[in-house]
């Protein structure tokens, strides 16, 4: 217990050094308070104060599809203390999807760790009669205009799944863009849209309560969420796999040993069991890994996203 005691007073003191004692860290979220984006911050928030040593602030700077957000730590001074939830929009896809942005993600952002790789659930309201995907796609292909698919906005990860589902099954779903996904699947759950691939961790409750049908997740290995639903690729889809990732960044001229300590907190925090648990409950597995992995991923989508964004004919709305 005393041997305990001591290791733990030891990593408290240690970490009161990052970077600077007592400074308060802000962690800047480019979305409004609500969505999962917004939820991993706060999940994530009380364990960077207890490995960090010092304060946790969140900051909810919504705007330009995570434009306003992601520009405000890009131009943050490089000292760690003000940390990016990083989404796929800003980071990989609004590049191809504005004319201009202030930023480049690539140059002006650090990244430190990807936190999650949320699948997409292909969903129908249950006045739609197909059960499968082979039936949608039958009567999509029977039938086109009588099949939208709702999305939060142009170049979001619903819209784009949505794009790529078009090409792959070879049908002509027409897009409805709404401004936030909280009203496109208001849309789905009144019947006023039939389809919709939507973030799992959205519209589980309502998949639960038989308000939504699910047909297939959009990601190469099934969601823990939906143990019972298969994946794209299951179904013939071979070549499927999207996800909605997220992960953390910081200035891009933050010195690498600040960069490193970010991580390391981060795997640290992932390590816990307890928090894999409440993780993979919002539908999304540990990622972890590297700063180098973190890099490569954006780098990789801001080419496979760009190259859809430019096929669907997407422009920022």
């Amino acid at each position: 217990m005393a041997l305990t005691a001591l290791a733990a007073a030891g990593a408290a003191h240690a970490a009161d050094t990052f970077p600077q004692p007592g400074k308060a860290i802000h962690f800047i979220v480019p979305y409004p308070p609500g969505g999962p984006t917004d939820l991993m911050a706060r999940m994530l928030q009380p364990e960077l104060q207890k490995r960090l040593g010092v304060p946790v602030l969140i900051e909810n700077k919504a705007g330009a599809g995570g434009n306003v957000g992601t520009d405000m730590v890009a131009r943050s001074a490089p000292d760690g203390h003000t940390l990016l939830l990083a989404a796929s929009g800003p980071m990989s896809v609004n590049s191809s999807l504005y004319k201009s942005l202030p930023f480049n993600p690539i140059k002006d952002l650090a990244p430190v760790i990807q936190i999650s790789a949320f699948p997409l659930v292909l969903e129908v309201h249950p006045s739609v009669e197909a059960k499968t995907l082979k039936e949608l796609v039958a009567a999509a292909k029977a039938k086109p205009d009588a099949y939208n698919f709702a999305s939060a906005g142009s170049g979001t990860p619903q819209h784009l799944a949505g794009e790529l589902f078009n090409r792959r099954a070879g049908v002509k779903m027409q897009h409805i863009a709404y401004k936030g996904a909280g009203p496109a699947l208001n849309d789905l759950l009144g019947g006023q849209v039939p389809v919709m691939f939507d973030v799992i961790a959205s519209s589980l409750p309502h998949i639960a309560a038989g308000k939504l049908r699910p047909l297939a997740v959009t990601t190469a290995q099934r969601s823990p969420a939906l143990p019972n639903v298969p994946t794209l690729a299951e179904l013939g889809m071979t070549d499927f796999d999207f996800s909605a990732w997220h992960g953390i960044a910081v200035a891009g001229a933050t010195p690498r040993p600040i960069v490193l300590k970010l991580n390391q907190a981060m795997n640290a925090i992932f390590a816990d069991p307890a928090i894999k648990k409440r993780w993979e409950a919002i539908g999304s597995p540990i990622v972890g890994g590297t700063p180098e992995q973190f890099g490569a991923l954006v780098l990789t989508e801001t080419v496979r996203l760009g190259r859809v964004v430019k096929e669907s004919g997407a422009v920022a709305d």
